[in-house]
């Protein structure tokens, strides 16, 4: 291993050659003003497996059973690979372990490689029908309102994919998917990554949802104290509704914070505040009387939801096959005037 200098940030990993399981790559160790950079002969890829891993669950103990191996193993891992780069990538505490600021820095790139790896085996063996596994992402809204019938009938046409789904804010999937941590994710458009591709799959239409005593939104400047029921930070819906409200001339209390759409719907109906969301999640609601529904300016209602994945990835058969059926799900839907 040798120390290289240079003069300017260099934001990206050079592999200058790939041969089994081993890389000899350049690192970047520095943000700013001149950079250290370390170069790594034959780093074993197996090495940098575990140290995503354990980067992802901050502990080595879960780390080591996703990886089917006892903590030792993953330990020993670590701190081999911490003397071959020759700084430390965690720190050791209580709780388990956080990455420093030089695993930070190398984190993205330990993903990329070991998904670059993972791609050149897929390709190799994406001969046949679809299979594999897909690991996808998507907004808790357009999971209650959309992917019923799509996850359906996938299912049925392809039995030999699986899925696996997670859920989150626009925010934190678009990092998920940059990050390769997932393959694909339903977002709230617009999404202005240079790394992702984006496409429209879904039109939705936002409106307020407020208790049913609320019967039009020019009331709302006079509640005291008004609330707005939401999505943790990064939810788009959350961002236009703050806007929303802001051009309204609305002063709101400190938000109420929640990861469940029932739950943002029964505190709604409850009287505790208002929110913004889908027509389409909260029409039974509606129709039940328990919440009112307005709707709101073009400008807020009209969002896409898109499927996002990075476009340097290997798009393999069952995810070929993923998006052609999520383009034949329910189709737009209709806009109310607004």
């Amino acid at each position: 291993m040798r120390a290289l200098r240079g003069s300017t940030f260099i934001p990206w990993v050079r592999i200058e050659a790939l041969v089994y399981d081993e890389v000899h790559l350049v690192l970047p160790f520095a943000m700013n003003g001149p950079v250290d950079l370390i170069e790594v002969h034959s780093m074993d890829v197996a090495d940098l497996k575990v140290f995503e891993a354990v980067a992802r669950h901050g502990s080595m103990n879960r780390a080591a059973a996703e990886l089917h191996t006892v903590q030792s193993n993953v330990t020993a891992r670590i701190r081999a690979l911490e003397r071959e780069i020759g700084v430390a990538l965690f720190h050791r505490h209580v709780r388990g372990v956080s990455l420093t600021p030089a695993g930070q820095r190398m984190l993205p790139y330990a993903a990329r490689m070991t998904k670059l790896l993972a791609d050149a085996k897929l390709a190799a063996l994406d001969d046949g029908p679809p299979s594999g596994t897909l690991a996808l992402g998507t907004l808790e809204t357009t999971a209650a309102l959309r992917l019923s019938p799509i996850l359906s009938n996938f299912a049925r046409v392809y039995p030999q994919v699986r899925l696996s789904l997670t859920t989150g804010t626009s925010c934190s999937l678009t990092e998920d998917v940059a990050e390769c941590r997932l393959d694909g994710a339903f977002v709230a458009g617009p999404v202005d990554h240079p790394d992702l591709h984006a496409e429209t799959i879904f039109e939705e239409e936002l409106v307020l949802v407020t208790p049913r005593t609320v019967r039009s939104v020019d009331a709302l400047p006079a509640v005291k104290d008004l609330k707005t029921i939401v999505f943790r930070l990064g939810c788009s819906y959350r961002q236009r509704l703050e806007a929303l409200l802001a051009e309204m001339g609305i002063v709101t209390a400190t938000p109420l914070e929640f990861g469940s759409l029932d739950a943002i719907i029964a505190c709604v109906a409850a009287g505790i505040g208002i929110t913004l969301l889908p027509r389409g999640v909260v029409t039974r609601a509606a129709e039940q009387d328990i919440v009112a529904v307005h709707p709101v300016a073009a400008s807020t209602a009209r969002v896409s939801t898109l499927f996002i994945r990075r476009h340097d990835a290997y798009v393999s058969s069952a995810m070929q096959a993923f998006v052609e059926v999520a383009r034949s799900g329910l189709g737009p839907v209709v806009m109310a005037a607004a």
